[in-house]
């Protein structure tokens, strides 16, 4: 049985989907990464390698107090980008629930 891989656009954790579970699939449905929780919409299921999803929403986990909320383009606009301690360019989050900053590295967009 063939297995597409798809990274997360957010984290670029690999999701598997079987054909099994391309067959279930609609254009409409919402896939949730397992890993971020981000909520992306297939919007073209047409077999094979004819497969896209759009981003509907990232989530995070404040690793402060735990709560998990949706990080949106506005919020990512407002954060200033900052490297963190490896080198990695990170944005300076703040948490709506406790208001704690923190890094959230951002997945490279490929072309």
């Amino acid at each position: 049985m063939a297995t597409l891989e798809i990274d997360c656009p957010i984290c670029a954790e690999v999701l598997e989907l079987t054909d099994q579970d391309r067959a279930e699939l609609q254009v409409g449905d919402v896939i949730v990464c397992s890993s971020c929780h981000s909520e992306m919409e297939v919007t073209r299921n047409d077999g094979g390698e004819d497969f896209e999803l759009e981003l509907l929403g990232a989530m995070t986990t404040c690793p402060n107090c735990d709560e998990e909320f949706e990080v949106t383009a506005e919020m990512l606009q407002a954060a200033p980008m900052t490297r963190a301690q490896d080198g990695v360019e990170v944005a300076l989050m703040t948490c709506p629930h406790c208001r704690a900053k923190f890094e959230l590295e951002l997945a490279d967009e490929e072309s």
